[in-house]
């Protein structure tokens, strides 16, 4: 069997590792695996293509700008990708997040359809579902037709023309009739929503984990690790995002974190992610930047009490994951994802999202016991990867 991932990026951000991960899972299960990737550095390994000059891709970001079609264009990179499925002649081709302005999703499905190529769609967020938007909120006309956006801009990034409800007409005959096409969401919520799109309501749904590594995320002596570290013998609350603000209404919610360290002045709060705060924060906020070495944000893991969520939504959440197998809780906002990974032991320590004085008592109760053996089974590369072998299988 081979088989032919394509993404955004590869062996960086969240999808990048994932997309790695697999193709070295299958590698060394002696499965042939190629792997094609659209923006960032040219990585030379053996079965690995860039599929789009960044040039390319940056110009193509501007034409998107002025045609209001966030997933068009990109017509010379969407040959060179099919001249390589074309070449390599995968048994299944599994797209993940394929945004990012180095292929035509459009046109893509549709060849792939056309060619009758057994394929595997992972959501790791919901434009392919909504047409348009990374995460719909409170919206839902992405399950009636888009249109008249009043967030056009924002999740498109067209400058003049709000082009939602043709992009979501796109995108639905673009996948209408794909008979060999299986969709994996990486959570429950996250499937249950792509069940409800037209565009895709037709189709097989599966949920799949994302997988991490646990010979990293694992548990370890938390006072050892303290001390090493340097960090105080006081209750810590760990958070991980992709970036820190404090702006009101901004999706991952930093905002909420200030107001917590304000309640909780005995608390202290180490902040995982690159900052974009100008003021000053209170003594017990810890902004630490982005954490590279996986080892030292495993370790950060491991030594606090709990671990903090409070974006409006995730789609998964690899914090909970890492978290979980560290050994360590997490409290938070229900953000849709997060609160449906979790064990059972482990969803009431999610509240409404806002809801500040709840999350404050959360914080404080004593924290329910589990073990992180079975969430090291759960979340594990293995895991992740026997199911998609099994889905591969069965197409």
């Amino acid at each position: 069997m081979k088989v032919l991932q394509v993404n955004c990026v590869y062996k960086k951000g969240s999808t990048g590792k994932i997309v790695a991960d697999i193709h070295s899972e299958l590698q060394r299960r002696g499965v042939e695996s190629v792997v094609c990737y659209g923006r960032g550095a040219k990585i030379r390994e053996p079965n690995v293509y860039k599929t789009c000059p960044e040039l390319y891709s940056k110009l193509c970001n501007l034409v998107c700008r002025f045609t209001g079609f966030l997933y068009g264009g990109c017509f010379f990179s969407t040959l060179y990708l099919q001249h390589v499925i074309k070449k390599e002649q995968p048994d299944v081709v599994h797209l993940h997040c394929i945004n990012g302005y180095f292929v035509n999703i459009y046109k893509i499905i549709s060849w792939l359809k056309k060619k009758n190529i057994r394929t595997i769609l992972t959501l790791h967020a919901e434009f392919m579902h909504t047409a348009n938007c990374g995460y719909a909120l409170d919206c839902e006309k992405w399950k009636t037709g888009c249109g008249a956006c009043p967030r056009f801009k924002e999740e498109t990034k067209s400058l003049f023309l709000d082009r939602t409800a043709d992009s979501w007409k796109k995108m639905k005959q673009a996948f209408d009739g794909f008979s060999r096409l299986a969709i994996v969401s990486v959570s429950p919520w996250l499937m249950e929503r792509a069940k409800q799109s037209p565009i895709m309501c037709g189709n097989d749904h599966f949920t799949i984990f994302n997988g991490i590594d646990t010979e990293i995320f694992k548990p370890q002596d938390k006072f050892a690790l303290r001390k090493k570290y340097g960090l105080p013998e006081k209750k810590i609350v760990f958070h991980v995002t992709a970036y820190f603000t404090t702006s009101p209404g901004d999706l991952k919610g930093g905002e909420f974190i200030l107001q917590l360290a304000h309640k909780l002045p005995d608390t202290e709060f180490y902040i995982a992610g690159k900052s974009f705060v100008q003021e000053s924060l209170p003594a017990n906020i810890h902004v630490l930047g982005q954490i590279q070495d996986q080892h030292v944000l495993a370790a950060y893991y491991a030594m606090a009490d709990v671990s903090l969520i409070v974006s409006k939504k995730e789609t998964f959440s690899m914090p909970v994951a890492e978290s979980l197998c560290c050994g360590t809780p997490v409290v938070g906002f229900k953000a849709g994802g997060p609160e449906s990974i979790c064990p059972e032991s482990i969803k009431s320590n999610f509240c409404e999202n806002g809801d500040v004085e709840t999350l404050v008592k959360v914080l404080n109760l004593e924290k329910p016991v589990f073990d992180p053996i079975d969430c090291m089974q759960l979340y594990s590369k293995k895991s992740m990867v026997d199911k998609y072998l099994g889905l591969y299988g069965v197409l």
